[in-house]
């Protein structure tokens, strides 16, 4: 109950902040993004506050990791330097999410997020992406939440005041259509993983690009006058 509540009264401050702040955005960011990458998680509360900052808006595009692709195939089919590489990677994801009080803990499997992803567009439709994908990249990230159920994510959604009465039909219908046109999108944009910054063309890639990212937006002069 507590946390519900929690996440009610964000939401609201959210919400009041959108309708205060948003009519002045002058840039769109887009940001890539699949939910069973950990450095993804890390990006998101960074990406968030730079609505906060900057007269910027977050355009979430889903876009699969392809995990196999990068790391040695299956689990078992991986050699020693692939296991070697994400053991490193999950150390310097620890390392991040340390500093901020996060739990990070690895999967157990490599998971296919394609469902998942089609959920965060149709939360996105129904204009709950956040306190959704919030929900979400915690749960997932302390083995709470299989991203494969059906069932588990439109409790999620439902948790986030999502209608989820028409996710079936969404995810049956529309939805693998989206997601091969984010994929299609994110090809032309010439992005190859995530998380996926992309502001006037100009890609950041990485938990730990947003520093530069915010550079950039400084550079054209979209940081918000303090009071204003």
């Amino acid at each position: 109950m507590e946390v519900r509540r929690a996440f009610s009264q964000r939401a609201f401050r959210l919400s009041t902040y959108s309708v205060v702040k948003m009519a002045d955005v002058a840039e769109t960011i887009k940001l890539y993004y699949d939910f069973k990458s950990p450095f993804t998680y890390l990006a998101m509360d960074p990406a968030y506050k730079l609505e906060e900052t900057h007269r910027v808006r977050l355009r979430f595009i889903p876009l699969e990791l392809a995990i196999r692709e990068a790391y040695g195939g299956d689990l078992e089919q991986r050699a020693q330097r692939d296991w070697d590489k994400v053991r490193y990677l999950y150390m310097d994801m620890r390392r991040f999410a340390n500093e901020r009080g996060m739990i990070i803990r690895g999967p157990q499997k490599i998971f296919d997020s394609r469902l998942a992803l089609m959920s965060g567009l149709y939360a996105d439709r129904h204009g709950r992406f956040r306190p959704y994908a919030d929900r979400v990249f915690e749960r997932f990230f302390k083995r709470e939440l299989n991203i494969e159920d059906f069932g588990a994510l439109t409790a999620v959604m439902t948790e986030a005041g999502i209608d989820a009465a028409g996710f079936r039909a969404y995810a049956d219908g529309d939805g693998p259509g989206d997601l091969r046109a984010a994929a299609a999108e994110a090809e032309r944009d010439g992005v190859f993983g995530v998380p996926t910054f992309n502001v006037g063309g100009e890609l950041f890639w990485g938990n730990d690009r947003v520093e530069w990212l915010v550079k950039k937006l400084d550079q054209m002069k979209l940081r918000r006058v303090r009071g204003a």
